[in-house]
């Protein structure tokens, strides 16, 4: 698994799914089009992009090349880095037809090939461990999962850090390593929710 610095930016779930599997990475999907309207998610994205860069990977048809270009429009160049999928002709195993241009999308491309993009662009990848991490038991044990609370409480915590209130548990721990340790984060929360 490539531990990967910067974020990364998908078109979709399915896409994110793949790539979760390869990746130890804060990924990021833009849902298609609907970043244009979602002035959160795109902020957000323009907030990673200045912490610690993104990374842009979108189909190769003619919808990728429309979200990649959207961003660069409104990302500093310096702050934004592209991997592009080669043309791969197929279908995707759970659609019952190829897409409209016959090309195979990220969630579509071979792992190998797809590690290897990363290699080759010359990816940041973090050789550095986190040795005490910050799990799904840390966010119920902080009331922040599963518990009656915990939903009135993420809300708190994500506006907090000034992230976007769409963002799940399991992007939130992502973002939680890579910006803090356990340690400071349990602070964090003691001092935010003082009642705990």
């Amino acid at each position: 698994m490539l531990k990967v610095k910067e974020a990364v930016i998908v078109e979709g779930k399915y896409d994110k799914i793949k790539l979760s599997n390869l990746l130890d990475a804060l990924i990021i999907e833009t849902n298609g089009f609907s970043v244009y309207k979602d002035k959160k998610k795109l902020a957000f994205i323009k907030k990673l992009a200045n912490e610690r860069g993104i990374i842009v990977i979108t189909d190769s048809d003619h919808s990728g090349f429309q979200i990649r270009n959207y961003l660069s429009s409104v990302i500093p160049k310096e702050k934004i880095k592209h991997i592009y999928i080669p043309d791969i002709y197929g279908k995707e195993k759970r659609k019952k037809e190829p897409s409209k241009e016959g090309k195979l999308g990220v969630e579509g491309i071979n792992d190998d090939i797809l590690l290897n993009l990363f290699k080759k662009a010359n990816i940041t990848s973090q050789s550095v461990e986190i040795i005490n991490p910050v799990t799904s038991a840390d966010m119920f044990s902080l009331e922040l999962s599963g518990t009656p609370n915990a939903k009135q409480n993420k809300k708190k915590l994500l506006k907090s850090l000034d992230l976007p209130e769409f963002l799940s548990t399991s992007s939130l721990i992502s973002y939680i390593n890579s910006s803090m340790t356990k340690e400071k984060f349990y602070e964090y929360c003691n001092n935010l929710f003082p009642n705990l």
